[in-house]
């Protein structure tokens, strides 16, 4: 197997463990704390290849100043980063079931002050690459060469905020930035398209001058290409306009937008653990 094969089955195999773990959660928190399975899920491969091929990080110094930071802008699909953390080995999987609850590590939204390894506090929407932005351009200032990378959703681009940072990052020169799309095509109230069209997406991101790469999101040859490209990028930021599924992995939830916040039963949790250990055949 060749080196580049190593890493893809590498980062394949975490994306699985990853969206166990997510449905473990998800299934942990009881009705009355519902999670957000539908896009953590589709956002499992991307994260899986940040945390386990591409980004410079120290599970032992979660405070490592010269470490790559990772920014979940789409906060309350926090699941699959508590995966990946955990995975990696920033906290216990037994924190799992302390997620959603209000004394609990594991909040509904990512908080810095409560969770080992989360870079910034999130939940508002649109805010995640305002705040890239700033940590990115205080590399530049203080000479450090560590890379900052931002998840959004689509749903979340039709906030203000989003497009004044797009607009504001090619100008700052920051090449260190790099942003991941994670077009799974449905927000909480229904059809991105329906409620309030993007495209052309591309074109947009573009006309910003950022380098922009559309992939597969969950074919993970072209997302650690794409992560490859976006570090060797030395005239712009990076915008990885990633196409995806709402509920990857697990048949009964795949573009089911029922599944944007809702408990998995027992039953449901089985089912779905099968057909993730089945590769979706089950």
């Amino acid at each position: 197997m060749s080196k580049d094969e190593q890493r893809i089955r590498t980062a394949e195999h975490w994306a699985r463990k990853i969206r166990l773990d997510i449905i473990d959660m998800c299934c942990r928190v009881g009705p009355e704390r519902k999670a957000h399975p539908g896009g953590a899920l589709s956002a499992a491969d991307i994260v899986a290849a940040l945390y386990f091929d591409k980004m410079r990080i120290d599970p032992d110094t979660p405070q490592w100043p010269d470490r790559d930071r990772f920014i979940l802008s789409k906060g309350h699909t926090c699941p699959v980063l508590y995966a990946a953390l955990a995975n990696r080995g920033y906290f216990s999987k037994d924190l799992y079931g302390t997620l959603r609850r209000v004394d609990g590590n594991l909040q509904g939204h990512p908080d810095m002050r409560k969770t080992p390894g989360v870079d910034m506090t999130t939940g508002s929407l649109g805010h995640g690459l305002a705040a890239g932005a700033g940590i990115a351009m205080s590399a530049k200032i203080d000479r450090k060469d560590f890379r900052v990378f931002v998840l959004l959703g689509d749903g979340e681009l039709q906030e203000g905020l989003v497009w004044e940072s797009a607009m504001a990052s090619p100008r700052l020169g920051l090449t260190n930035l790099t942003v991941i799309i994670d077009i799974n095509r449905l927000q909480s109230g229904g059809s991105v398209e329906q409620i309030l069209p993007l495209h052309p997406l591309r074109e947009k991101w573009a006309s910003f001058g950022w380098n922009t790469i559309e992939i597969n999101g969950h074919h993970m040859e072209e997302i650690l290409a794409a992560l490859d490209l976006a570090v060797l990028e030395q005239e712009r930021p990076t915008a990885i306009l990633a196409r995806t599924v709402k509920g990857k992995g697990v048949k009964f939830m795949e573009d089911d937008n029922s599944w944007h916040q809702r408990t998995l039963t027992e039953e449901e949790y089985c089912l779905a653990v099968k057909m993730l250990e089945s590769g979706g055949s089950a």
